[in-house]
């Protein structure tokens, strides 16, 4: 990965003062080491009238991928090719901005004690970035970087091959900025824009990502025409997040437009006197509801069927009573944020070897997933086709059978009562069905009867008294006695 900067200057502002506002000697080429590979700056161009600086990051993809796998802990979810042939070397993204931010971190806070004017006015800024992926083109990025003062904004499209034209172009793109700034603001742009074009992060979003976007963005997101995008996919598209973000954002706005602190508009609430207490949030709710019912059958070895982004299975790993935890899901991009998020990589020898993430599709049998405890599907079913379900009934309760199955899924009975969800829509666009009461007892009694299982129901949040609770949750436990001899029955019948 590449990036330059340049300015220029006269014989009493020399552009050389580049290298105090980054506190980097351009007489010397230096190295850092970041968390993922070695960075070098260095001049290529350092005279009274034009100067250069230039960084570069080199990034050992075998050795990401080594670490994301956990020394073979389980803890890389996907061993594809592309693992290791990839574009993290050459394209600008989160790897760069981290670097970024560590390499130039003096000069982000736009702090300079042998230059301190010079750090504080614009300068004549010239800055490429050769290789830029650009989820949304050309286009989005002038919209990103055209309202923040630079005169010129040039997003060249790199085509796939140079020597086969009609093969058009790629999502990459070259980047030059032209513009008087000051320096400090450049890179907080950099910093948070690069990765919002790339559209991914190579780490886990925490909520701290939330206090870093407002410090990088301090002077230019809230009153950027992009911010909802820019907030969105800094952070991941984690709602939640991106939601306080923007709450905090519109604060900035408002105290900047009365030109008060934030503090004097944020004041409506007494912190000291405040004892309301805040609802619990439904998810939370459902992970500890079957989390209860896992101790009261003293499951010890725990599938999460569909586990997503790892909840759940950060959760059970909280509870020692859980021994042997394993994560199964479809989507690979599901399972690396997964892992970033147990921090599977930096995780103990004893901790790790209680938790495996592994890829699969529920709509076939697969040995791997026989011969535990229980097995929990949350919010699983009803992203399935309909005429798919009876192959995820056999694979989990003809194939697998865990003495323990949890299926928790919406009770459309109590859409009614969520004012923002429009009459007659599902919770999720991609849900394909949701049952009601009747019919999810209707469901879970046939499949409980085919295949030798008991089944109870535990409501899951305010059980409403005319529509129920917002989420209904069967318990199946396995019949005594059942054998292999009844499981062929259940593969003919």
């Amino acid at each position: 990965m590449f990036l330059t900067i340049s300015t220029t200057g006269t014989s009493e502002r020399p552009a050389t003062d580049l290298g105090f506002l980054l506190h980097k000697h351009p007489d010397k080429a230096q190295r850092f080491s970041t968390a993922h590979g070695t960075a070098h700056v260095l001049y290529p161009e350092a005279t009274v009238e034009r100067c250069t600086a230039a960084l570069l990051l080199e990034v050992d993809p075998v050795a990401l991928v080594r670490a994301g796998r956990g020394k073979g802990r389980g803890g890389a979810p996907d061993a594809a090719l592309a693992q290791y042939v990839n574009d993290r070397p050459y394209a600008a993204s989160s790897l760069l901005a981290v670097a970024l931010s560590s390499v130039f971190k003096t000069a982000l806070r736009g702090t300079c004690e042998q230059r301190p004017e010079r750090a504080a006015e614009p300068l004549p800024l010239r800055i490429e970035v050769p290789a830029l992926p650009a989820r949304g083109g050309a286009e989005l990025v002038r919209r990103l970087f055209a309202p923040l003062g630079w005169s010129t904004v040039t997003a060249e499209p790199v085509p796939l091959d140079g020597a086969f034209p009609e093969w058009g172009d790629s999502r990459y793109v070259r980047l030059v900025l032209e513009g008087e700034l000051r320096l400090s603001e450049a890179l907080r742009q950099l910093y948070v824009l690069l990765p919002v074009l790339d559209d991914a992060k190579h780490y886990w979003v925490a909520p701290d990502e939330v206090d870093k976007l407002l410090r990088a963005g301090d002077g230019w997101l809230a009153g950027h025409p992009e911010q909802k995008l820019i907030t969105s996919r800094y952070l991941s598209r984690r709602w939640g997040l991106t939601r306080q973000a923007m709450e905090r954002l519109e604060l900035v706005r408002l105290a900047e437009a009365d030109d008060l602190e934030v503090e004097d508009v944020d004041n409506a609430v007494d912190e000291t006197t405040d004892t309301e207490e805040q609802p619990v949030p439904l998810a939370e709710q459902r992970r500890e509801a079957i989390l209860a019912a896992l101790r009261t059958a003293e499951a010890g070895r725990v599938l999460d069927l569909g586990c997503g982004q790892g909840q759940l299975v950060q959760a059970l790993l909280k509870d020692v009573r859980f021994t042997e935890i394993v994560g199964l899901d479809v989507s690979a991009r599901a399972l690396a944020i997964a892992a970033r998020r147990l921090r599977l990589e930096r995780m103990g020898e004893r901790q790790a070897a209680r938790v495996k993430l592994m890829q699969g599709s529920l709509a076939y049998t697969d040995k791997r997933l026989t011969g535990y405890d229980a097995a929990v599907l949350s919010e699983v079913i009803e992203h399935v086709d309909l005429p798919r379900l009876p192959a995820l009934e056999y694979a989990v309760f003809g194939s697998a059978r865990p003495r323990t199955v949890l299926v928790t899924t919406p009770n459309v009975e109590y859409n009614v009562r969520w004012e923002s969800l429009p009459a007659g829509h599902v919770r999720h666009g991609d849900h394909r069905f949701e049952w009601t009461r009747e019919e999810f007892r209707a469901w879970a009694d046939r499949v409980a009867g085919q295949h030798g299982y008991q089944v109870g129901f535990v409501p899951v949040g305010p059980d409403d008294p005319e529509v129920g609770p917002p989420t209904q949750m069967a318990v199946f436990t396995l019949n005594a006695g059942r054998n292999d001899d009844t499981k062929k029955e259940d593969r003919v019948a």
